[in-house]
Parts: C-alpha cells; structure tokens; sequence
C-alpha cells in the first residue's frame, strides 16, 4: 500500500515539475486584432518560445566569483537577443497587463525612419513583401537607445506600435512567435525574416 501512495505521490510531483518547466519555456498565445495580417490573423493561435531571449542575472555570484561577473553587464543572454524581422510577444508599455505581437524592425544602436511610403533602418530603405500596404505616415530619424526594440505590425496603418508609443524595453519581451497550432490550415513553424542592418 505504501508503495503505491508513493507510486502516485512521485507521479504527481514529476507532472507538476514537467508541467512548470514546460510553462516556463513555451507560453500559448491568442492574436487579436488585424494589426499584424497578413502574416498572422485575429484569432489565431501560437505557441511563444519563451527561453530564447532568456537572460540570467550574475550578480549575485559576484560576491564569490568577482572575476568572473562584469559588474556593468551582470546580465548573460543564454541563447540570443531579439533580431530584426523576429515576430516577437511583449509586453505593452502602456498597458504592462496586455501582450502585443509585432514584427522587431530596429534593435539598439539602429538608426530607424519612416518617410515617403518606406521604412529605413540606418539609411536603408527595406523590402517588406510581408505588410498589406505601405505606411500612411511619417516616422522622424530615432537612434533605438540600448536595450530597447523598435517594433511595427505588418498591417502598418491598422497597428498601435512603435510608431505610436515609442521603444519596447528588453525587460518587456516575453518571445518570439513560434507555431501556429490553430485554425489547422495555418498550423505550422513560424520563422521571422532577416532584415539588413542597412548602412553605418
């Protein structure tokens, strides 16, 4: 008998233990709104990988190992930091309670722009054969500061974005979009594009 409870207290434990680091890695998320059609519609669903822009704070360590933490950068990115053309999960700036999807168009250090129907990232204007339509405004020259990611809906003039509200902060990011699971026609990876880092 005793066997058995433990047979079955140890099962639960290890489906709670693979539950929480399945939660911690991947995240299911709803879209909603037109703001990034036609690569992604309202209502369909994703799943969000959420360890690859994981960041591990040392400094805690420093105590122990102060060789081996930099004190300015005690933060290490496991696997990489959001790139330009990754579908990515956030959350909002103004409303920290909502996450927003957008496409990553500039990353710290890009110098970004929009004028005359094109989007420029350090003077290049970029082929976007993902939007609907052309951006119906203008966007003055803005260096993203570090830490920081300038982001557009692919449905430019139907979008609350960076064009809006300004940079999304790193500690904000919660993803990148990673499968769509639902409606079945649009199952499959998802994978962003690489924009050019345009010119110096």
């Amino acid at each position: 008998m005793r066997s058995t409870v433990r047979e079955v207290f140890e099962t639960i434990v290890l489906t709670v233990l693979i539950f929480l680091l399945v939660r911690a890695v991947v995240q299911n998320f709803k879209v909603e709104g037109h703001s990034m059609e036609p690569t992604l519609f309202d209502g369909q669903y994703l799943l969000i990988n959420k360890a690859i822009y994981w960041e591990v704070d040392l400094s805690p360590l420093a105590r122990f190992f102060p060789q081996a933490v930099n004190a300015e950068q005690p933060k290490v990115v496991l696997f990489r930091e959001p790139e330009r053309g990754d579908i990515v999960v956030f959350r909002a700036p103004q409303s920290p309670d909502r996450d927003y999807i957008k496409r990553v168009i500039g990353v710290p250090g890009d110098r970004v722009e929009v004028k005359g129907d094109k989007v420029y990232v350090n003077g290049t204007a970029l082929s976007e054969p993902y939007i609907v339509d052309a951006p119906q405004y203008d966007y003055p020259p803005t260096t993203v500061p570090p830490d920081s990611y300038f982001v557009l809906g692919d449905h430019r003039n139907n979008s609350s974005d960076s064009h809006v509200w300004g940079m999304v902060p790193r500690d904000n990011m919660v993803g990148v979009a990673w499968v769509s699971y639902w409606p079945p026609a649009q199952w499959g990876l998802l994978t962003g594009l690489t924009l050019p880092a345009g010119g110096s």
